[in-house]
């Protein structure tokens, strides 16, 4: 997806987490793509393989481990 460009989150799978830091898979078995790593930073992200979006949940904590 071209930087900037807005997500068609009525194909996309919508996610709601409690944490900053999520994984993705593709979610497929074998089908599926590497695991990537994204940071949540405002309030979602999208994963560049599959177009998952993930968002985080309100109220969800910030992540630093203290």
């Amino acid at each position: 997806m071209p930087e900037g460009a807005a997500p068609d989150t009525a194909t996309s799978e919508i996610i709601a987490v409690s944490q900053r830091t999520v994984a993705c898979d593709g979610g497929i078995g074998p089908l599926g793509h590497p695991r990537v790593f994204m940071t949540i930073v405002n309030d979602r992200v999208m994963c560049p393989y599959c177009s998952r979006i993930y968002v985080l949940r309100r109220g969800a904590g910030h992540d630093s481990g203290h």
